[in-house]
């Protein structure tokens, strides 16, 4: 990087012995570094600061990385970083890292984290963070480990005539648009071909909806017909207007067209981010 700096301008800087000598990396002030560092994205910047402790120093400066943060930042840090006054006492370069960790709560149920190159908040709920009509009766749920989930287990469906999960979140999302996704898979997690313990998702659509505390309602159906494979159903596109009031967001799917028995379903969790 410093030879082609110096190629590129054709300067020199004088040496002790009065001698000069073609400019390096080194010799550019570190505000001039973190301002070109400044117009890159994220992965870009750690990249960089990877490749030369110059870089490195550089990429430390506040005023790179505030306006990458969400503008609530504040909020968020003090609510998700491991302790109180979190945003003042760590620069924002650690602010932006800490928030891009994923972080619990809600007893675990529920996972909050920020896209490393976006700068959006996203969040998975887990289906134990849901009313589910019949899990704790083992003739229709049963619920099984596996790696295949960030939550390490999923509900699985035996058979039942009436499907109804909902659940609800209040986070303070920052201001933006955002997608919601339920996501399910037909057959169990170690499964990967068609089973006949699948049936009934064929006959009539499931529908999935979503409501806001502003007022805000969305619905969609869909058919589930592709076994085997983990799907994200999309609910809908939602809008936050307000990065500094909660957002509460509920959801729900159902299928309760009691005329035929729905089994073989995987649900893991919701999730919502960022529209793309």
């Amino acid at each position: 990087m410093g030879s082609w700096f110096s190629r590129a301008t054709g300067d020199k800087s004088p040496t002790r012995d009065g001698e000069r000598r073609p400019l390096v990396l080194s010799d550019l002030p570190e505000s001039c570094l973190a301002m070109v560092l400044a117009f890159l994205d994220p992965p870009d910047i750690c990249n960089l600061a990877r490749t030369s402790r110059f870089f490195h120093r550089a990429s430390s400066s506040d005023f790179i990385w505030e306006p990458k943060l969400p503008e609530n930042y504040r909020i968020l840090a003090e609510k998700l970083l491991s302790y109180k006054g979190s945003n003042e006492f760590l620069g924002k370069k650690d602010i932006y890292a800490g928030l891009c960790c994923p972080v619990r709560f809600s007893g675990g149920r529920k996972e909050v984290w920020m896209d490393k190159e976006g700068g959006g908040i996203c969040m998975l709920v887990s289906w134990k963070g849901m009313k589910i009509t019949g899990i704790d009766d083992r003739r229709y749920w049963s619920h099984i480990p596996t790696l295949q989930s960030r939550f390490q287990a999923i509900a699985y469906l035996h058979q039942i005539w009436w499907l109804e999960v909902e659940g609800d979140l209040e986070f303070e999302f920052p201001a933006g648009r955002y997608s919601l996704y339920f996501r399910l898979k037909l057959g169990r997690p170690s499964e990967s071909t068609t089973s006949q313990r699948i049936h009934g998702w064929n006959i009539k659509p499931v529908r999935f909806q979503y409501w806001l505390s502003n007022g805000e309602h969305g619905t969609s159906d869909h058919f589930l017909n592709v076994n085997g494979k983990w799907l994200r159903y999309h609910v809908g596109d939602f809008v936050v207007q307000d990065s500094y009031t909660p957002t509460k967001i509920n959801f729900s799917m159902t299928q309760i067209d009691c005329t035929h028995q729905k089994a073989g379903l995987a649900l893991d969790s919701v999730f919502i981010c960022p529209k793309q």
